[in-house]
């Protein structure tokens, strides 16, 4: 009886956490980066040896554990990254009408970043991301800077989304 109970109890807590482990799949060679609900935010896999696919084709779909949200519902709810945001974009700008389209909130960070960084226009970059076709962010680079390290520029413009979302508090 107590082994059955022990076996019974051992299959349920492993039925319980197989949705973890399959939802972050086994090592997938990336630094471990994390982006705005706690995903993984890779944008351009090319920075990450995945042999130019996009990290979403890799990795599956790392959407957020809060339900599915946008970019923008998540700023909705997180005015302190919103703020930060808002001061990266050009005067004027919506940041609802910004973060429309994007995959995730990382993305979108990620984005804003390379564009204050390299100068390059957002609404350049986004409708290049965006598409048609839809372009890594990587990829956009190169495309709208073909003398910019877009490897670089993905790198740290990452860096700097996982920190300000780190940071803001957003991982609900």
């Amino acid at each position: 009886m107590k082994l059955k109970f022990s076996l019974s109890l051992a299959a349920l807590f492993a039925f319980i956490a197989m949705p973890a482990f399959a939802q972050h799949g086994g090592s997938h060679g990336g630094d471990g980066m994390h982006g705005a609900d706690g995903m993984h935010s890779h944008m351009d896999a090319d920075s990450h040896g995945d042999h130019g696919k996009d990290a979403d084709e890799n990795h599956g779909s790392h959407s957020s554990h809060s339900g599915h949200k946008t970019a923008g519902q998540l700023l909705t709810q997180n005015t302190k990254l919103a703020s930060k945001l808002q001061a990266l974009l050009p005067p004027g700008t919506d940041l609802q009408t910004a973060a429309a389209g994007f995959k995730n909130l990382g993305q979108f960070v990620a984005a804003v970043h390379v564009s204050k960084n390299l100068g390059i226009p957002f609404d350049q970059l986004k409708s290049t991301m965006l598409g048609p076709p839809p372009e890594s962010l990587g990829k956009a680079i190169k495309t709208l800077d073909p003398n910019a390290n877009a490897k670089s520029a993905v790198k740290t413009a990452e860096k700097q989304a996982d920190q300000d979302i780190d940071s803001s508090g957003s991982g609900d």
